[in-house]
């Protein structure tokens, strides 16, 4: 996957950072669908058979809380995938000085939580629930760690 996307990566890499740096000047579309096509492209070029089932179970007005079991690291790019709508998360707090994490949060307006600090925690959730309120959609795996097989 890695070899056939070698020349891509720069410039997709590039554009994302100028969308986190600068994220008030694009519109949230334009940045997920920036996010989406790096994702796509993570899963044609890994020659992954990406099937859904039950997308139009999926709110299309409103926001919507999507709670996944994070059975393997694949997760988070699947879903972005197969789901059109802007699409934010909550991310463990180790995650959010990951170069291209970082950046895919900034994009998405994402939120990184720090599981050690209840504090910090109620706020991100508080912060979540108002916008889900206000129709965004989240994405949150409670288990909060991956099973590694």
């Amino acid at each position: 996957m890695v070899l056939k996307n070698i020349l891509r990566v720069p410039g997709l890499y590039w554009k994302l950072c100028r969308y986190a740096k600068h994220t008030e000047r694009y519109p949230e579309m334009e940045k997920y669908t920036h996010i989406r096509r790096i994702m796509n492209l993570a899963v044609r070029s890994g020659n992954i058979d990406l099937q859904v089932y039950g997308k139009e179970n999926i709110p299309q007005e409103n926001g919507f809380l999507m709670c996944g079991n994070h059975q393997g690291m694949f997760d988070v790019v699947a879903l972005v995938s197969a789901y059109e709508g802007p699409l934010a998360a909550v991310f463990k707090k180790e995650l959010s000085n990951v170069p291209f994490l970082k950046q895919i949060i900034a994009c998405s307006k994402s939120f990184s939580m720090d599981r050690e600090d209840v504090r910090q925690s109620l706020t991100v959730i508080q912060a979540v629930t108002k916008e889900l309120k206000e129709g965004r959609s989240y994405l949150i795996f409670p288990e909060g760690t991956r099973s590694k097989n």
